[in-house]
């Protein structure tokens, strides 16, 4: 099966604010993270996730406040 190329990776809002998530397209680098999980980038490459099913896995600090250890992934056409 192949994998998706790009996915929409959904950041929640600011803590506290009630602001809306913000939603980052990644696409499929070539490359690998150490245990052999493809790797995704935003257009920047700036934000890095490694992906398996509907989950993202930031490989990168988050832009703004909080730490979030999985996101919701779904892919792209």
């Amino acid at each position: 099966m192949d994998r998706p190329q790009r996915y929409a990776v959904t950041l929640p809002g600011p803590p506290g604010r009630h602001g809306p998530p913000e939603v980052v397209v990644v696409h499929l680098t070539g490359a690998y993270t150490a245990t052999g999980e493809p790797v995704y980038t935003d257009e920047a490459g700036a934000f890095r996730v490694a992906i398996e099913g509907e989950v993202a896995r930031p490989l990168t600090a988050l832009p703004g406040p909080g730490r979030h250890a999985c996101l919701h992934a779904v892919p792209l056409p």
